[in-house]
């Protein structure tokens, strides 16, 4: 659901009502402007996207630094590009700290399941390195949002699976410190 006065990329003549509109685009004919309205119109309505991707992006990890932030857990959150010692990709958050991995959170809004998918091997592949070597073991939580997440349903299994049931969403993200290994680094 989209709210008033905004358009969602979808929300076109062969897209709007899924399969059935494109069953209809086919029968009536469109004209390939409108079918290809984006390339026609020199790339506005992605370039906006490309523009506030990074602020979408970050709604799951800013609720994930709240929560941490009320219960005075502290948590290192990583940078894009930041490379921590044993993680071959740094993870979003790592509590206490790097040096001393033994939560890690890994947050993300997926609106595709391409997306969802690359995070779900990527927090399998976490749960896999915890453990692997002597002192470096840690419990692997994700914190997720949008539906690409909901669209395979083997994928969270998975993700299930490989963070033991710790899966947060918004909408429970409140329980993220009272029902996972952060409890004991509450402070507040």
């Amino acid at each position: 659901m989209i709210d008033d006065g905004l358009l969602h990329r979808l929300d076109k003549a062969d897209t709007k009502e899924g399969r059935a509109s494109v069953v209809t685009a086919g029968r009536l004919g469109l004209p390939y402007s409108v079918v290809l309205y984006e390339r026609l119109l020199g790339r506005p309505f992605a370039s906006h996207r490309d523009s506030v991707s990074e602020l979408i992006g970050d709604i799951v990890e800013n609720a994930v630094e709240e929560v941490l932030a009320r219960h005075g857990v502290s948590a290192r959150r990583t940078g894009k590009t930041e490379r921590l010692p044993g993680f071959d990709q740094a993870p979003d958050f790592v509590v206490p700290n790097e040096h001393n991995p033994r939560v890690v959170i890994e947050a993300k809004l997926s609106e595709d399941d391409g997306t969802a998918r690359d995070k779900v091997t990527r927090i399998q592949h976490l749960a896999e390195l915890s453990g692997q070597r002597q002192g470096f073991q840690f419990e692997v939580i994700a914190c997720i949002a949008g539906r690409g997440f909901g669209v395979r349903r083997e994928d969270m299994k998975k993700l299930l699976v490989a963070t033991r049931g710790k899966v947060f969403t918004l909408q429970n993200m409140a329980q993220l410190v009272a029902h996972t290994s952060l409890s004991p680094y509450a402070t507040g």
